[in-house]
């Protein structure tokens, strides 16, 4: 019989890129039109099955970043990796993740996690370029483009990051 590890992932980015919905998606299975602004932090946990390991995932998903309101950084006391969630369809949310990656491995090292561009289902209002996006991968980053309304990436991307942080 395997262990049961347990890890705290915490969702990161600006106002409304999709974070609570990919967390939606992922634990529930579930898309709603339905906007809700998550005030500080909203916990879910899923229990993953990995090839040799079970992992409870704890999902911290933080209140999104704007010009009034950033990031509290200790909210991630004890993550074992983020997802850092831009919207696709707009720039600004890119430079937000860009600087909160930054924050986040100045405040505490280099951490597992993935970086989602999502409302990919929107592809014809996308701004983010395949330049931009290669230019990460470039550094090392691993991107996906995903839709937390068709489900494009989101099992897979919270899955890699889970196995990611048993290493």
């Amino acid at each position: 019989m395997t262990s049961v590890l347990q890890r705290k992932i915490c969702m990161l980015g600006a106002f409304s890129v999709g974070k609570t919905c990919l967390v939606r998606r992922y634990v529930e299975s579930i898309f709603s039109e339905n906007y809700l602004t998550t005030v500080g932090v909203k916990i879910d946990k899923k229990i993953v099955t990995l090839p040799g390991q079970t992992v409870n995932l704890i999902l911290w998903d933080l209140a999104g970043e704007d010009d009034i309101s950033s990031l509290r950084l200790s909210y991630l006391r004890g993550c074992a990796g983020y997802v850092l969630v831009a919207d696709g369809t707009r720039r600004s949310t890119l430079d937000v993740a860009l600087s909160i990656h930054d924050r986040v491995e100045a405040e505490y090292g280099k951490l597992p996690f993935v970086m989602l561009l999502n409302k990919h289902d929107l592809q014809d209002q996308w701004v983010t370029s395949e330049s931009e996006i290669a230019e990460l991968e470039n550094r090392g980053w691993w991107v996906r483009r995903s839709s937390a309304r068709t489900g494009e990436s989101v099992e897979d991307a919270f899955n890699s990051l889970a196995t990611r942080t048993l290493r």
